[in-house]
């Protein structure tokens, strides 16, 4: 028998859009669009998907894609002038036929690297030149890695300011058996009430009602532990200092069109973002933020091991 051997192709998705589909010889599985450069399945070396979208996402521009992780940029959002969490999530990109070099690691074959620039349309609301790319990778061990390097390309001598974050969307069994270790003692901002200042109290996250936080000076590295799977998300992050935690709860999980009422019990979004200082460019200079998650059993809490050996081992 022909030794199975990663691949990495180009098909027609829901309503006719592009995605980019990798695979790994274990069976693990990403699904990236082309609109949006939004990845929208993470599966496992069992097939089971670890990422949520919603039953009722629309998959027609231009409307957002509700789940995966959406890529928020320029703006995080209603923090501007912008549509909220800006305009990258629902441009066409392209694939980058000739990308600079990523310092990857070496083991990772299986990418695709994608490129967004303005149009004419966006020169009107965020007049900037800029080069978006995005390189989408899944490691021999199932890992998904997301790694974004923005550059100025404005030819005056404006330098540009924004903000970022990978608006993630993780597949959960139960909301109220989930807890988030690497967040507890951190100061955070709450959205529910007014953009307020907190610290953080508890030993861990746990969900009882509607969430919307902005953590700052997070680590680089957060748990998100789902105790029925018995599965824990590890999710490592470079370049992004912020964390934003989102559940919208029963009353505005009903009043999404493109939501439905009682899937808020099996969604969870943790964020890798730079939200609280925005990121400034000036022409020439070039940002790289980078999310790396991984799903191992939930013998892992954040305290407990060391992250490389989780992630790598």
């Amino acid at each position: 028998m022909a030794e199975a051997k990663p691949t990495v192709e180009l098909r027609k998705g829901i309503n006719g859009l592009d995605k980019v589909v990798l695979r790994e010889v274990k069976g693990s599985s990403v699904e990236v669009y082309l609109y949006g450069g939004q990845v929208t399945s993470w599966k496992n070396n069992h097939g089971e998907e670890l990422l949520f979208v919603s039953s009722k996402a629309l998959f027609k521009p231009p409307k957002a894609i509700r789940g995966g992780i959406p890529i928020c940029f320029p703006q995080f959002g209603t923090h501007g002038t912008l549509e909220q969490h800006g305009f990258a999530r629902n441009r066409n990109w392209s694939i980058d036929d000739n990308p600079p070099p990523f310092p990857a690691s070496t083991s990772t074959k299986t990418f695709v690297d994608l490129i967004l620039k303005p149009s004419e349309e966006d020169f009107k609301t965020w007049p900037h030149s800029y080069e978006f790319r995005l390189r989408v990778a899944l490691g021999p061990g199932g890992d998904l890695m997301l790694t974004s390097r923005i550059r100025n390309t404005n030819s005056d001598a404006r330098p540009f300011s924004f903000t970022f974050a990978y608006h993630t969307y993780l597949s959960v069994s139960d909301i109220s058996e989930v807890r988030v270790e690497g967040l507890e003692t951190l100061d955070y901002f709450d959205n529910l009430k007014g953009k307020e200042h907190f610290t953080e109290q508890g030993d861990a996250i746990i969900f009882e009602s509607e969430v919307d936080k902005i953590y700052l000076s997070t680590p680089n590295k957060i748990a998100i532990i789902d105790h029925e799977k018995k599965r824990t998300f590890v999710l490592r992050k470079d370049g992004l200092p912020d964390a934003v935690v989102w559940n919208p709860w029963d009353k505005k999980a009903k009043a999404m069109p493109d939501f439905g009422d009682e899937e808020f019990k099996y969604m969870l979004c943790v964020e890798a973002a730079a939200i609280q200082k925005p990121i400034t460019l000036r022409p020439g200079e070039e940002w790289k933020g980078r999310q790396e998650l991984a799903a191992v059993p939930s013998s892992y809490c954040s305290g407990q091991l060391d992250p490389e050996k989780v992630l790598h081992g």
